[in-house]
């Protein structure tokens, strides 16, 4: 029978731990805690990890259940003996696009400090902002598809190194020539540092989510595997469509005109468009 004074107790002992007056550590433990967990489902939303946790979720809940209400000694061996050391070692294996973007997060020194560009850094950011849009909007009149990564924290020089090195200052008309249909760069991708053309004809992981009613081709899937793994944004011109998207931490957003696509990617890499209309 529920004991109403026992709750009252129960809620009074709860109240003196959380008091920060009484003892401060508790209440900054819970925050503590609290701050990971909102952290590491930052870091997995929107991915596959989501899926899995609610997998694994409802396996040890039902397992627990089930073992605490019925005498299923062997069922509560097999929870205790067999499926927790087996799960210390499927974590790393399941989680591993997800554990490697949150060491990753870490070790960005903008995400931690918010340290902005500097003046020179944010000149050629406005160039590569600008020419990048233009570029989609003409290559997206044409019909021609297109996939631009614009490299930010998490280098990309080992995708890079996959394709045929430019290192060339980023132009409207080089863009516009390497996606040119049959030119011997037209296919895969291209990765863009600062305001240089890095590398071309680029391949890039794709993307294993393929959960949802709309089907990517190979582009966009390519755009969203490597914003998965990395901080990186990608645009991407549809060959079928004509239409143009971007794609950041996984998530894409389609149909943007040229101006729309300006505004985004200044937003994301912390410029003001400002800027550019003065000069």
């Amino acid at each position: 029978m529920f004991d109403i004074q026992i709750f009252l107790e129960w809620l009074g002992s709860i109240r003196d731990r959380l008091n920060p007056l009484v003892n401060p550590y508790s209440l900054l433990d819970i925050t503590i805690v609290a701050l990971m967990f909102f952290w590491l489902f930052g870091v997995i939303r929107g991915t596959r990890a989501v899926q899995l946790l609610r997998g694994f979720g409802v396996i040890l809940v039902l397992s627990i259940v089930i073992s605490s209400v019925l005498p299923l000694d062997t069922l509560r061996w097999l929870l205790g003996n067999a499926v927790q050391p087996a799960l210390i070692v499927a974590i790393p294996v399941l989680f591993q696009p997800e554990l490697r973007r949150a060491l990753e997060s870490l070790g960005r020194t903008n995400d931690l400090f918010g340290r902005s560009f500097n003046r020179a850094n944010r000149s050629e950011l406005l160039e590569t902002i600008n020419g990048v849009s233009r570029a989609a909007q003409q290559l997206s009149q044409q019909g021609v598809g297109a996939l631009m990564v614009i490299e930010r924290e998490t280098g990309l020089q080992e995708y890079a190194d996959r394709g045929v090195i430019l290192d060339s200052r980023l132009a409207v008309p080089l863009l516009l020539n390497i996606f040119y249909p049959n030119s011997p760069l037209h296919d895969m991708a291209v990765i863009v540092r600062g305001n240089r053309i890095l590398a071309a004809n680029v391949v890039l992981p794709l993307s294993e989510d393929v959960v949802g009613q709309r089907r990517y081709g190979t582009r966009h899937r390519a755009a969203k595997g490597i914003t998965e793994q990395s901080d990186a944004i990608a645009v991407v011109v549809s060959e079928e469509t004509g239409a143009i998207s971007l794609v950041h931490d996984g998530r894409l957003v389609s149909y943007l005109s040229e101006a729309r696509l300006q505004a985004m990617l200044a937003g994301l890499l912390k410029v003001s468009l400002e800027e550019n209309e003065r000069s």
